[in-house]
């Protein structure tokens, strides 16, 4: 994908998301359409050597049509259909259990990243929204092999040889993720060069080569070297009297060979720095009416090695690039606090095993060798790529003042049951909660305009006695929890749950803590063994002789940045029984004890995984009885074996079911006879598809949920996640409205076959597109009451695959 486009990779939780995300995190056109010049499958010039959809091999069903994605057919793709990641032949004789009806989790989450990539392949994008899928994608893979990628490199240095519920030992599973991902680095460089960037250039947007500039360019670029890069540049020698330079995680160093005039051969590596602009304008005024001309800068220190290396003579240089291993951890049994552990573990990944060295193609092999032999790395972490590497910086360029390259922009409007109300007059906000539940459905609904509002309004509220909130990820300048700190500020008793565990953003959670127990609030850290993911708050306020619970139960954080980007559901409601079980649920954050039982709400790791045991079991025997049972389930990823087996269990009993999974998914769908009435689709778009959404039949009488967790083991066993049942007809409908847009898209799903390859879907000849994202903004402005809505503050971070939903180790929750 997620960066919230489907693709930031990361989470909120990134929960990169895209997100995403977004991948992961990490997102759709705002109302583009394929133009009439878009190929069928029918109309599609291939070579001989390459697969049409006439020669694909495929069942009778339009869904399995389509042209797997790979270095050589990425061009004719249409439809596209990802590789495969298992075999068609399901062991359909075996149990449930048996290691055939489960597809590998690594693999799956390659499967996804081929999705994001192919937004930035498909030329009915706007041009500067494929290249920032390519930025999102390479934010994606950097987090897959800092987080999965070195989970099971430590499992393999730790003889670990146990197969997963799939059969494959980590040594496999390492091996196969390494091979699917060098396709995909393969297909992504194409992908830049062929594509991407000419149609940037044909556009007016020129990323150029040194050889491209004219000779006033050159000039000006020397004269910008040496009076703003040159002196940041630190170059490191390696000789007899000096040792190989330390190279820091995702660095990207240029790789310098020099010779002195007695012949003498050095290596010398320099870092290029993190704070210069990674595209510099190649004049002071490089945007003109007619063309945007940058050159990358390590192509600009290249070009002037001689005032970096005088007298000597540069024998070859070439770019490089590390990734460290993320998963690193201490002891469970040391006895220290959990501030100095995570501290600790930012330290530790500084200097942590490296799992990837990506050279440029044109690195000479007496480089490549020496670089293999001091970074300890195995041939098959190796990824020669076509330059430039580091394809996450160009995502810069999306900011480019050029509507006409990218998405129309999209502002998030309001909702209507908060227009016009106002944190000042906080009674009418908890009046409009009294009256009825109402939900809110980002990016197309405002954060500012219902979540800050209420918060802010809690912490304004003289009835208002007590605020308590649990934050995951937060923006690095929140105003959730500036508001928290206003709110204790006014007198209010505040508690505030911050989960130092959330991946990526310890550091972030870190200043946010010290900052709030300076004001004197009530904070949580989570506990060692548990990660803290649940995603609500509630305000406690005096109304007369009562005292009444204020509740929001949401699928996304309390990020006003990644709410523009992620799409996410949440519940405000006044119940006094949801309000209850979060008193219960704060009250065992801060305190040692947990509770058992809930009255609405379902809540891992006590009730949760049971209560979807009996849901998907009571479907199944309503189907067993001759009644219709019938599932939908959205969720970013299904991973969990038990949770799969139900499923299966359920489907070979007639259960319908449509499961709408982002990213990750284990499921083995369409095997005749078994899951033949089982759809798996993915949607992958403009924005980070984050929400959690469970539908029950129930033979006529449907239960609905939303919530943080997704069906994974981590989130069901090892996480703290609440589950929030949505009862009032009209919420109902809206949740039903947003699954069926989803499953009737045609220009973003993506439809899942047996073996683990997905075909994305087209419109017919004379069909009209039905894009999800697109929809589902022309709504949201149908239903706005005015157009004077609060600007959301942009999204600090690309909305890709996120990080809560795929890079977790199996072994610890993240």
């Amino acid at each position: 994908m997620e960066e919230p486009s489907m693709a930031d990779g990361r989470d909120e939780d990134a929960d990169t998301g895209d997100g995403t995300e977004r991948c992961d995190d990490t997102e759709t056109s705002d109302g583009t359409e394929a133009s009439d010049s878009t190929e069928t499958c029918d109309e599609t010039e291939a070579s001989d050597s390459t697969e049409t959809c006439d020669e694909t091999e495929a069942s009778d069903e339009p869904e399995s049509r389509g042209v797997a994605l790979s270095p050589e057919t990425w061009r004719d793709a249409v439809p596209p259909r990802t590789p495969a990641i298992a075999s068609d032949s399901v062991p359909v004789d075996e149990p449930f259990d048996h290691e055939g009806w489960y597809l590998n989790r690594e693999l799956s989450e390659v499967a996804f990243q081929w999705r994001v990539l192919h937004e930035a392949i498909d030329d009915r994008q706007p041009p500067l929204e494929r290249l920032r899928f390519l930025s999102i994608l390479t934010r994606n893979l950097d987090e897959f092999f800092m987080k999965r990628i070195g989970g099971l490199k430590q499992q393999i240095d730790a003889g670990i040889t146990e197969s997963t519920v799939d059969g494959a030992t980590p040594r496999e599973q390492w091996a196969d993720a390494l091979e699917m991902a060098g396709d995909l680095f393969e297909t992504q460089s194409r992908c830049y060069h062929e594509a991407v960037k000419p149609a940037l250039r044909e556009a007016g947007v020129a990323i150029l080569s040194y050889d491209e500039l004219e000779r006033a360019e050159v000039d000006h670029l020397r004269d910008r070297f040496e009076s703003t890069v040159l002196p940041t540049l630190t170059p490191l020698t390696f000789d007899p009297a000096h040792p190989f330079p330390f190279l820091s995680n995702l660095s990207l160093s240029l790789a310098i060979r020099t010779r002195k005039p007695d012949g003498t051969e050095r290596f010398s590596r320099i870092k290029v720095p993190e704070n210069l602009p990674r595209l510099v304008p190649t004049t002071p005024d490089s945007s003109s009416d007619a063309e945007t001309r940058v050159v990358p800068v390590e192509r600009v220190i290249a070009a002037n090695l001689d005032l970096v290396f005088p007298d000597v003579d540069i024998v070859d240089h070439s770019t490089f690039r590390v990734t460290r291993n993320a998963e690193v951890r201490r002891n469970e049994d040391v006895a220290e606090g959990l501030i100095e552990r995570i501290e600790d573990v930012l330290r530790q990944r500084r200097f942590a095993t490296l799992v990837r060295l990506e050279v440029d193609e044109d690195t000479s092999e007496a480089v490549r060798d020496l670089l293999v032999e001091h970074l300890d790395v195995d041939e098959r972490e190796v990824f020669e790529r076509r330059g430039p590497l580091a394809l996450s910086d160009f995502g810069t360029l999306h900011d480019l003042d050029a509507p006409e390259l990218k998405f129309p922009a999209w502002t998030p409007r309001k909702h209507p049951r908060f227009a016009g109300l106002d944190p000042k007059r906080p009674e009418e906000i908890f009046e409009t909660i009294r009256e009825r539940d109402a939900l809110v459905h980002h990016p197309y609904h405002s954060f500012t305009d219902t979540v800050q509002t209420f918060l802010d309004a809690a912490a304004r509220d003289p009835n208002t006695l007590a605020i308590k909130a649990a934050i995951y990820r937060t923006a690095p300048d929140s105003h959730v929890l500036q508001s928290l700190i206003d709110a204790a500020k006014n007198g209010k008793q505040v508690a505030v749950m911050v989960e130092l565990k959330a991946r990526f953003d310890e550091e972030n959670n870190l200043r946010w803590v010290k900052r709030l127990e300076e004001e004197g609030i009530h904070v949580a850290y989570g506990t060692v063994d548990l990660k803290t993911h649940s995603k609500v708050a509630l305000a406690v306020r005096e109304e007369g002789d009562d005292v009444r619970i204020y509740s929001h139960v949401s699928t996304g954080n309390y990020h006003s940045g990644t709410a523009k980007g992620y799409v996410d559901l949440g519940l405000f409601t006044a119940d006094r029984d949801i309000g209850q079980d979060l008193v219960r649920l704060f009250n065992s954050f801060t305190g040692h004890s947990r509770n058992r039982s809930y009255r609405k709400l379902l809540v891992a790791p006590e009730t949760l995984r049971e209560r979807l045991y009996e849901l998907i079991d009571r479907e199944r025997e309503h189907a067993m009885a001759g009644r219709d049972g019938r599932i939908v389930a959205k969720m970013n990823a299904l991973e969990d074996p038990g949770i799969v087996e139900r499923l299966y269990e359920a489907a070979e009993a007639g259960v319908e079911i449509d499961l709408i999974v982002r990213g990750i998914c284990r499921l083995r769908p369409g095997v005749d006879g078994v899951t033949d009435t089982v759809s798996v689709h993915s949607v992958v778009g403009r924005f980070l598809e984050h929400s959690r959404i469970l539908r029950f039949d129930n033979a006529g009488d449907p239960a609905y949920f939303i919530g943080s967790a997704d069906w994974m083991t981590r989130n069901l066993d090892r996480r703290v996640e609440a589950v929030t049942p949505v009862e009032d007809p009209n919420l109902r409908a809206t949740l039903d409205d947003v699954l069926s847009t989803m499953l009737a898209d045609n220009r973003r799903r993506w439809t899942m076959r047996s073996d683990g390859s997905y075909v994305q879907e087209r419109p017919g000849r004379d069909e009209e597109t039905r894009d999800t994202h697109e929809q589902l903004m022309e709504r949201a402005r149908e239903n706005t009451p005015d157009d004077r809505t609060t600007p959301d503050p942009e999204p600090r971070r690309e909305p890709s695959v996120d990080l809560d939903g795929v890079f977790t180790s199996e072994t610890d929750s993240n």
